[in-house]
């Protein structure tokens, strides 16, 4: 599994929050990274869903709360990483 990316849309954002958009995707990045390890260190065999879930969580559970809260990715996307974490690629 390639390591996933988050990436901000930029329209409709002021120049302030363009600004805030590169360190914004790297601390968004690097939470679901590591939300990523800790779900494949302890997969029991859940199904996608559950996963699925439990990566958004996670990757939360890595954010301040006012960037959890508005926090709504893809989640086709992490459905992906998911299923990756299922079958076991990139293990």
């Amino acid at each position: 599994m390639s390591e996933p990316h988050v990436t901000l849309d930029p329209r409709g954002l002021d120049p302030v929050q363009q600004k805030l958009r590169g360190p914004l995707e790297d601390q968004l990045t690097s939470a679901l990274q590591a939300a990523i390890d800790r779900v494949r260190g302890d997969y029991a065999g859940e199904p996608v869903e559950q996963v699925c879930q439990r990566l958004l969580d996670e990757t939360r559970s890595g954010l301040h709360p006012d960037i959890a809260a508005g926090f709504n990715p893809d989640m086709d996307e992490f459905c992906r990483v998911a299923v990756a974490i299922v079958r076991g690629d990139g293990s």
